[in-house]
């Protein structure tokens, strides 16, 4: 239990470094709104001076004095508007200060998100990614906002009020500042037991974003398969829980207003019944009475509000700490410092004694060693589970190996920078990938400098030119990030189509015609087959029908090579292709 508090205490410690490290680049604006909170508090506190004095003035028959409650009466008009011209800046200021931090973190955030390892992003679920830059962020800037705007003017007005009661009257001091610490006994019961349930509430949200995401994205697949009851117990489920923790949460943190004000109401009564016996024996006047009462009202309230701008920083700071635990993910394997740009590859591609698992206690690839020349197109088939993908993801630098090497043209890709690695692969994957903006747009996304013209023979020459001038606007018709109303296997044409317009030297279809129409596939085969021409190319494929062209055919099964050749040779061996081949055709 005592590591547990400690590594708590040490996540605060963590988190208030880290605001105020993005709070400290926008230094100036938060010293003018101190000093314009100092401003403000002053007047304020000013203001019962001047009020006291009037009263002082009126009391008893005749002996009004209207031409000094005149004058009065315009310092006080003056001191009003200095207060209100101080206190509109000072909420500029603030403005200012929150939301440029909080644009700085969702901008680091999101880059983050941009290199952190595909391991980190598989093992996450999307929702509560999306629910820490957005939902969290959101609720650390109300938190921070209301830090700033009722901070520092309320521990500006404690001391300031202390100094002026002090000056007035030390006894009557005295007594408010003997019932101070019930405020911070108060204060902190409530922050102690609010910061775990705000955690609790902040983890539960996530996770229901994260469901959300996920029967939102699939509704089609779960209405296929009649999941809609289970969904909503899930849903229930995880329901139920923020609805628990949240109210623990609201309960601890809506006993603030009533704490206090009980507080307050203490503070005053014993500032009015000692002030009103000394007002008796002529200790202090009826106007400094009237203005003590004042004080005793403005010396309680920034406990009203502190208690509550602490309830909300806490609720702040752990959706903050959500937000920096992100940020403060180990990257990707950042790129060598004399890493080369690998320019264009002919398309020799090595793979050496390759070892690779996602985790250490399942192994998935073994003595893994191939080598391809260029121009030469390479099937990788087997069954589901065997590793096919994976070595796609080794190619392509999305997992580093653990041992062992990749090379293309003599080169380690670890060696290479991504950038020009990547660059010179084009890649059509089962999975379709589209954004929202034009058809145009989306097919420009390998070569945005690309005329229209050169999209249209990229989009002609994947068979998707006819669909798309169905299209209401033709190229020009804009889609949502999921593809709207187009059909899977248009998605699929659209994504031939971005490499259809790049054509890099090396190409990889990991099941690329899986959502297209046979006719539409001995179209697009065709196609593939005029594009790779020249090309190294892998190609990933559960119908072995569209690989039968290949140069080399590797058979995988268990992450090993357990047969290797063209089509002829690995049907002639009469093995483990002849077996899958056979039950494709057996027709």
């Amino acid at each position: 239990m005592a590591k547990t508090k400690e590594k708590l205490a040490l996540d605060k410690k963590t988190t208030w470094k880290k605001v105020f490290q993005y709070v400290k680049k926008y230094w100036f604006m938060l010293v003018l709104s101190f000093i314009l909170a100092a401003v403000t508090v002053a007047f304020t506190l000013y203001l019962p001076i001047l009020t006291g004095q009037a009263v002082d003035e009126m009391i008893g028959p005749g002996q009004v004095d209207m031409a000094v409650i005149t004058g009065l009466l315009k310092k006080i008009g003056i001191a009003i508007l200095i207060t209100a011209a101080a206190q509109w800046i000072m909420n500029i200021c603030n403005n200012y200060v929150c939301y440029h931090v909080v644009r700085d973190i969702r901008r680091d955030a999101f880059q983050k998100i941009e290199i952190l390892p595909l391991s980190y992003l598989d093992s996450h679920a999307a929702g509560d990614v999306v629910s820490r830059v957005v939902a969290d962020v959101d609720t650390f800037a109300d938190g921070l906002l209301m830090g700033f705007t009722q901070l520092f003017t309320g521990v500006l007005t404690i001391g300031g009020t202390l100094v002026f009661m002090l000056i007035y009257s030390a006894p009557i001091a005295l007594v408010v500042v003997c019932l101070t610490p019930i405020s911070f006994l108060v204060a902190k019961f409530i922050a102690t037991h609010t910061h775990d349930m705000f955690q609790e509430q902040s983890k539960t949200r996530g996770e229901q974003t994260a469901l959300i995401n996920e029967m939102v994205e699939n509704q089609k697949v779960v209405r296929m398969f009649s999941r809609e009851e289970e969904v909503k117990e899930r849903f229930g489920e995880i329901n139920d829980r923020l609805q628990k923790c949240s109210l623990k949460a609201i309960f601890y943190s809506s006993l603030v207003n009533p704490c206090t004000r009980f507080v307050n109401s203490i503070v005053y009564a014993g500032v009015a019944i000692f002030g009103a016996f000394l007002a008796i024996g002529g200790g202090i006047s009826v106007g400094n009475l009237y203005c003590f009462l004042r004080y005793a009202n403005q010396y309680t309230k920034p406990f009203n509000e502190i208690s509550g701008v602490v309830t909300e920083l806490q609720n702040a700071f752990v959706c903050a700490s959500r937000v920096f635990a992100l940020i403060d993910e180990k990257p990707q394997v950042p790129e060598d410092a004399d890493a080369v740009e690998l320019g264009t590859a002919k398309g020799n591609v090595e793979l050496r004694d390759v070892y690779f698992s996602y985790v250490p206690e399942k192994k998935l690839i073994e003595n893994f060693n191939l080598s391809v020349k260029p121009g030469q197109r390479v099937a990788i088939v087997g069954p589901t589970g065997c590793g096919k993908t994976t070595v796609i993801n080794l190619l392509m630098r999305f997992y580093d190996v653990n041992s062992g090497s990749i090379s293309v043209e003599g080169v380690d890709v670890r060696h290479l920078t991504r950038g020009s690695l990547r660059t010179n692969y084009g890649m059509v994957l089962q999975e379709t990938w589209l954004r929202g903006g034009t058809i145009l747009d989306n097919i420009r996304m390998g070569k945005p400098d690309a005329t229209e013209e050169e999209v249209k023979a990229a989009a002609k020459a994947a068979h998707a030119h006819s669909f798309i001038k169905r299209l209401p606007k033709g190229y020009h018709t804009v889609i949502t990030e999921d593809g709207g109303s187009l059909s899977q296997g248009q998605k699929q044409l659209l994504c031939i189509a971005r490499v259809m317009l790049c054509l890099p030297p090396m190409l990889i279809l990991d099941e690329a015609t899986s959502s297209i129409d046979t006719r539409t596939e001995i179209r697009i085969q065709k196609a593939f087959a005029k594009m790779m021409e020249g090309r190294t190319s892998f190609i990933v494929a559960h119908r072995l029908s569209t690989i039968r062209e290949a140069d080399v055919i590797l058979v995988m099964k268990d992450g090993n090579i357990i047969e290797q050749g063209n089509h002829e040779t690995l049907l002639a061996q009469n093995g483990f292709y002849t077996n899958l081949y056979n039950s494709q055709f057996a027709g």
